[in-house]
């Protein structure tokens, strides 16, 4: 088998679907469904079940973690010998939310002006399989992200209370409840984000659901939307402390549970590039408490 076979086997392993895989590859459908076949002849077994829709099986499953990792490896080869000769290379950064990161990004950049940063957004399942196919180096998440295979580091914890606008019948209280917000309009994240998870296991935890008027991933955008008194929403702390601005008032969340913890992420075992190393301690070293 050779890597392009194995490069297009993980294609239609995450789309488990052919047609699909051959446009994304810019390949022919029927080519891709003999190199599909010729891997699996070669390995003695399926890697799919084509009972109705085309899904991969334990046994592909399996392989691709296996072939993650090794084109990983390959790829981190090429890049370290690449980067041999050069002052620092490359560093590729993912996280859900990449405003949380500008402060050490931007600090990053003057001490390092040679560095090529490569930033992602990601949602934090995406994060994890990247992280273990070393497609990215760093992953920056509010929430844990799963599996085997990655170290991690805590950067820092922080309330997170409730924005809204000025004049809200709430915004004189020093504290609320999630009660008293049950019957109030929320601007939140899309679900899988940390925001929505919050929010959601917050409602849960009382026996509610939360009253959602608009989902977004743009941290702006909330910021904007609750402002013009289109509703409330979940604001970490450390927004009070940034450019992007608290929407109107900041109002405590009178729970235990209503804060964000935030960790960076890398491989476990993965030999991370020369700049990789410097962005993992700068991220690391980052004042946070500070900011």
């Amino acid at each position: 088998m050779d890597l392009n076979t194995l490069r297009q086997f993980l294609v239609v392993a995450r789309l488990e679907h052919l047609s699909r895989a051959a446009d994304e590859l810019h390949v022919a459908q029927p080519s891709l469904s003999r190199t599909i076949a010729r891997l699996e002849s070669e390995l003695g077994t399926p890697l799919f079940d084509r009972a109705g829709r085309l899904q991969l099986n334990d046994a592909g499953k399996l392989f691709r973690d296996y072939v993650e990792r090794g084109l990983g490896e390959l790829d981190a080869g090429r890049r370290a010998v690449t980067e041999a000769g050069e002052a620092f290379g490359t560093v590729r950064l993912a996280s859900e939310t990449l405003f949380t990161l500008t402060g050490p990004l931007a600090a990053f950049r003057r001490a390092h002006p040679a560095v090529e940063i490569e930033l992602h957004q990601l949602s934090a399942e995406e994060m994890g399989r990247r992280l273990r196919a070393q497609e990215v180096d760093l992953c920056v998440a509010s929430q844990p992200l799963r599996g085997v295979g990655l170290e991690a580091v805590q950067l820092f914890e922080e309330p997170v209370g409730v924005g809204m606008p000025a004049g809200h019948p709430l915004a004189e209280r020093p504290s609320v409840t999630v009660e008293e917000l049950a019957d109030q309009p929320f601007i939140t994240a899309r679900k899988g984000h940390w925001l929505r998870l919050l929010l959601d296991r917050l409602f849960a935890g009382s026996g509610l659901t939360a009253r959602i008027v608009c989902e977004t991933d743009e941290a702006g955008a909330i910021a904007e939307l609750i402002s013009a008194g289109l509703g409330i929403g979940l604001v970490p702390g450390l927004a009070r402390r940034t450019a992007l601005q608290v929407p109107g008032v900041w109002i405590a969340v009178d729970h235990p549970d209503c804060r964000r913890t935030t960790t960076l992420y890398w491989g476990a075992g993965s030999r991370l590039s020369p700049a990789a190393q410097l962005m993992r301690s700068a991220v690391t070293n980052w004042e946070w408490a500070d900011r």
